[in-house]
């Protein structure tokens, strides 16, 4: 058999995604690019966005093209909030949702598929409750690490509660094992991935900040990243380990989300600004050097000119290495649908072109702090025209000529504007 996968959406997605391929490949199956003829195509999808949606629909179409026999399976959190939508779009023959994505190759082998073939499959009602450790393949370089799911916050914004359901990990022991697992592949640096990643282990009694300090008693594993942490859970503990710890490194994802008080309770997050500064604060002071990214929301409803205004304020004022901006759109279920003050679309999209031109300002700040310094790269298998690239500890994305012996290597280089290339987003 011959499967293609296409992930849309976080890093957590791509874990999973990997995770699912790995039982077909075990079991013989052929991986092949998505936009090859396969006899399986997997969709795996985000529902954080309109846009999000809007390419998922794309995506299965052109599965259709290359082979209108294949067997299409859309899962996911799309899948798992909008599945009688994804069943009216032609070509589509399972529809599985968080709870059940996992099981998508028993599925297909089951007397289930061999009975519902000639119709379409939707396995997606359950409210996600499980949870599977993964992490993505195909780059020994660099993995990401699923090590929690879900999340208890209900922000007034946010559908991911309702598609992946509430926060929930593994223990300690099971995670390490399976970073361990991670570490016999050669992958030297691991991201770890989560919905709410601060709220690891609570069901156990176990605490995020203990994880990480038996994660970095893995020789193998030479660099970790913290892919997301909310503000009001990276405590004090967190950030002075990273300072001084053996693998983890100085690169933090904040989700900031609003720069006005105001917005911040609209949405129903746990802090203020206030609060996310000191933390930024903190950061800076033990480690000057870290790059510090942050989610941001343009157009919320409640934001008039002058929140906004005070936003784009607030982040000038704060040490971001740069922003993820997103454009707000409605989401099902959420509270915010019942909310008062929408934002026209048409300022949205306004709002959002301010605050990528302000991200970029703010990264070109931090670039040229960093410029004539010597850091830490590890560098990538990918020979483009002749190229390698790599990241520094702390995130800044740097090439040079190709060089084999030095694919999945740290080496040190020097920070020069000619070096530097812009492709660093996450």
């Amino acid at each position: 058999m011959k499967i293609a996968a296409h992930t849309l959406g976080c890093k957590l997605n791509y874990a999973e995604t990997s995770n699912i391929v790995r039982q077909f490949v075990e079991d013989g199956a052929v991986v092949v690019d998505y936009h090859s003829p396969a006899d399986l195509y997997i969709i795996n999808t985000c529902t954080v966005t309109a846009i999000a949606e809007k390419k998922c629909r794309t995506i299965i179409r052109q599965a259709r093209r290359q082979n209108g026999n294949a067997i299409i399976a859309v899962v996911g959190c799309f899948a798992q909030n909008e599945a009688q939508r994804i069943a009216q779009i032609e070509g589509v023959n399972i529809i599985l949702g968080n709870h059940e994505k996992q099981r998508l190759k028993a599925i297909i082998e089951s007397k289930e598929w061999q009975v519902a073939k000639d119709q379409v499959l939707i396995a997606s009602g359950t409210e996600p409750s499980s949870f599977d450790l993964s992490y993505s393949s195909g780059d020994r370089t660099r993995t990401f690490f699923k090590i929690q799911d879900g999340c208890n916050y209900f922000c007034t914004y946010c559908a991911i509660p309702f598609a992946r359901g509430r926060s929930r990990s593994a223990t300690i022991a099971e995670t390490v094992a399976m970073a361990r697992e991670i570490a016999a592949t050669g992958a030297r640096e691991v991201v770890l991935t989560g919905v709410n990643t601060g709220t690891f282990g609570a069901a156990h009694g176990e605490t995020f900040f203990e994880l990480i300090k038996q994660l970095d008693t893995i020789p193998e594993i030479l660099r970790y990243r913290i892919s997301s942490i909310e503000p009001n859970l990276i405590t004090d503990e967190i950030i002075d380990y990273v300072a001084q710890s053996r693998a983890f490194l100085p690169h933090f994802h904040i989700p900031l989300q609003a720069g006005s008080d105001k917005v911040l309770r609209l949405m129903h997050r746990r802090y203020d600004t206030s609060l996310y500064a000191r933390k930024l604060e903190r950061i800076k002071t033990v480690m000057p050097h870290a790059c510090i990214a942050a989610d941001i929301i343009a157009g919320f409803n409640g934001e008039g000119q002058s929140e906004f205004d005070e936003a784009c304020q607030f982040v000038e004022s704060i040490p971001i290495s740069y922003l993820h901006i997103f454009t707000y759109s409605e989401r099902p279920n959420t509270a915010a649908l019942r909310m008062e003050g929408k934002v026209p679309m048409e300022e949205r999209r306004e709002r959002s072109r301010v605050l990528h031109t302000l991200s970029q300002r703010k990264k070109e700040i931090f670039y040229n702090q960093h410029m004539g310094q010597t850091r830490p790269v590890l560098w990538e298998s990918n020979n483009k025209e002749g190229m390698m690239a790599g990241f520094t500890d702390n995130y800044i994305r740097l090439q040079q000529p190709y060089d084999a012996e030095k694919v999945n290597q740290i080496t040190p280089c020097r920070i020069t504007q000619d070096i530097i290339t812009q492709d660093n987003e996450e």
